[in-house]
């Protein structure tokens, strides 16, 4: 195993960056970008790993350095590492999260805790990809890594990812993100870091990367497939100590309060107002010192200093105060605490549905029928908001409208609410194949409509995700659902309402068929609030310090656009297209490395009113890297669409080089749904 190249060189003051280091193991390389504190070599250091499929060369290289040059700088080795067949290492990145990319971490962590410079103790963090496979590698016990800090992941990749969503297809993020991880895969290794064989490297990726669709589409129920992987699978082949973070607004965190609840190992959980980043970023805010945070955790679990953080209460959640529909860059509240969760102290009321009111007494037991409009759905905002305001969703009253809805008298106080909402439902669909989709919003005295918590559930898995059965129609079933955690209040004279649906495009791909749903009202058929009382705690100074970031890169904005979602409407024809821009589309320079990075995301999903057979998502992406008058390009068109019986699927990936186009190729594939 081969340690640092010739570019060595002080960049950051107190802190030395190796700008690539080769981690050879026995059939590849992987790349490694370090950060070391300038005296390392008189007092060996712990290291901390994020390893990721997203180029530490080029298009993360800004963000990288502002978290590990941070650390760096207090006493730490922080070290990025390129996943085989991304960025600067070798290889094919062949799927997301398989056992190969678990057991080079493994042999990565060795390689750490063996140079001179490490004191043998590691800890991994990361954000999303970086936080699902700290908590696969943990589970599978190496023993020179001591902690992992986990933020906007999860512990069951069928359950909470970007695939599936209550056993429905998760279309607002399936295609999407393929598409992206195809685009991303097949850019080029740097010249300057992988040298003469840059371009067979390049060509190979090309020939052989796959469109990840692929192999999700083929697993459209919770298999062995996704129980590899996931965590929750068996919690205790976990040792070391966990902190698991995340954000109202993300898509992951109902993976928290689950992990505290089934880990018996230390564990922490912190949930702020974020959406899909980092707390010091804290978008929408307030953003905290969270930086300092990790280094304390850090401090007790890789150096042994006894700082007390072990002591200091299970849960840390900001309790948000009521704010309205839409995008705001600060969410009001306060931070609250839980000693253990599940905590004893929370009190699960319940709320029946009956002629509309939500909480009123039941009447006749006359079944309630509603099917919903295809359209509905399209006021939703994006499954994993990024912070932007296009993101969140809008007053929902239009929304509401559309659904079977149940609406609660004024609060005659306020009420504050953490935990997950679950609803209890007897019912009836005439369709063999149908999904219910469930709102909670907080309703205020102005009729504005915000969306405070959400689930979904496809009724042919209402058994279990493993083994979905059709449904018979007209047959009634009790069904359980449980919509996402929050940590929210409602005000005093505001009202709750429950939405009820058999769609929500794009969030959900459409049943094959248009579904009526009855709902048999009875004193089993309820809404259920984890409502929690004030604590002694609440008092107390929960606060954590200002924002911290390690140095800056000098970066270069060349061009940029605004992000924008639309919505356009065929009055005629009843076509709905929803129009997604997600970056804006930016193109920076990386003044220090010399190096052009641009980027483009847009998507369309379509639906037309009264045929789900209609629905269809388009995704573009472009990624390009440049300097010293060379350039690649990566372009990729990914569409999907169905029948009744089957989902179909295309991609086109095509390379250029300097602007001219040196590969293209074409996928098209049928996959049969099975019970989707």
């Amino acid at each position: 195993m081969v340690g640092a190249g010739a570019d060595e060189r002080d960049r950051a003051g107190n802190v030395r960056v190796i700008d690539n280091a080769w981690i050879t193991l026995e059939d590849c390389r992987l790349a490694a970008r370090i950060w070391l504190p300038e005296d390392v070599e008189a007092e060996p250091v712990p290291a901390i790993l994020e390893y990721l499929p997203y180029r530490k060369g080029d298009h993360m290289a800004a963000r990288d350095a502002r978290v590990a040059g941070y650390f760096a700088a207090r006493g730490y080795a922080y070290v990025r590492v390129d996943i085989r067949g991304t960025g600067d290492s070798d290889g094919i990145l062949q799927d997301e999260y398989l056992p190969q990319e678990q057991q080079d971490a493994i042999r990565v962590i060795d390689w750490l805790a063996a140079k001179p410079w490490c004191s043998g103790a590691v800890g991994m963090i990361g954000i999303s990809w970086g936080g699902f496979n700290g908590l696969q590698v943990a589970a599978r016990r190496p023993p020179h890594l001591r902690a992992v800090i986990s933020l906007c992941s999860t512990d069951d990749r069928y359950a909470d990812d970007v695939h599936y969503l209550g056993g429905c297809l998760l279309a607002d993020e399936m295609l999407p993100w393929a598409s992206t991880m195809l685009a991303i895969n097949a850019l080029p290794p740097d010249p300057q870091v992988a040298g003469e064989g840059w371009r067979a490297t390049w060509f190979d990726r090309l020939e052989n990367t796959p469109p990840f669709i692929d192999t999700w589409m083929r697993h459209q129920r919770r298999d062995a497939y996704w129980k590899q992987g996931s965590v929750c699978e068996d919690y205790e082949a976990i040792e070391c100590p966990v902190y698991m973070v995340g954000g109202w607004a993300d898509g992951y965190t109902n993976a928290i309060p689950r992990f505290l609840e089934h880990y018996r190992g230390m564990r922490k959980g912190l949930i702020g107002p974020w959406a899909h980043t980092f707390p010091q970023a804290g978008a929408p805010g307030p953003a905290i010192g969270f930086l300092q945070e990790c280094l304390r955790w850090w401090d007790r679990w890789l150096k042994g200093i006894q700082n007390g953080i072990e002591d200091e209460p299970m849960l840390r959640a900001w309790l948000q105060d009521p704010a309205g529909p839409g995008h705001h860059p600060d969410r009001p509240g306060r931070w609250v605490v839980e000693e253990t969760w599940p905590s004893p102290r929370l009190e699960h009321v319940r709320l029946s549905l009956a002629d509309g009111i939500l909480g009123g007494t039941p009447g006749d037991d006359r079944p309630l029928a509603h099917s919903s409009a295809q359209r509905h759905g399209l006021l939703a905002g994006a499954w994993c908001p990024y912070g932007v305001p296009s993101d969140f969703p809008p007053d929902q009253r239009e929304e509401d409208a559309l659904c079977l809805s149940f609406t609660s008298e004024p609060l005659d106080e306020r009420l504050e609410l953490l935990g997950r909402p679950r609803v209890r439902l007897g019912l009836s669909v005439d369709r063999a194949v149908a999904l219910i989709a469930a709102r909670l919003c907080d309703v205020a005295p102005d009729g504005t409509s915000a969306l405070i918590s959400r689930g979904a559930l496809n009724l042919t898995h209402r058994d279990g995700h493993g083994s979905p059965e059709p449904l018979i129609p007209h047959q009634c079933y009790d069904v359980d659902l449980e919509l996402d955690v929050l940590g929210q209040a409602v005000g005093e004279g505001h009202r709750l309402r429950l939405s009820l649906s058999t769609t929500y495009w794009p969030w959900l791909w459409p049943s094959p068929d248009a579904v009526t749903l009855w709902l048999h009202p009875s004193e089993d058929t309820f809404l259920e609030l984890p409502v929690r009382p004030p604590s002694p705690e609440d008092g107390r100074s929960h606060e954590f310090g200002p924002p911290e970031t390690g140095r800056e890169m000098e970066t270069e904005i060349l061009a940029a656009s605004t992000p924008y979602r639309s919505i356009h409407h065929d009055v005629v024809g009843g076509d709905y297209d929803l129009e997604l821009n997600h970056d804006g589309g930016q193109r920076l320079r990386l003044v220090e490395e010399g190096i052009e990075i641009d980027s483009h995301e847009f998507d369309r999903r379509s639906i037309r009113e009264g045929d789900p057979l209609s629905a269809h998502v388009c995704c573009e992406r472009r990624y390009e890297v440049a300097r010293d008058g060379w350039g690649a390009r990566i372009e990729t068109s990914s569409t999907m669409s169905s029948d009744a019986r089957d989902f179909h699927l295309t991609d086109v990936l095509e390379a250029f080089e300097n602007g001219r186009r040196v590969f293209a190729k074409t996928w098209s594939r049928r996959i049969p749904r099975d019970c989707v």
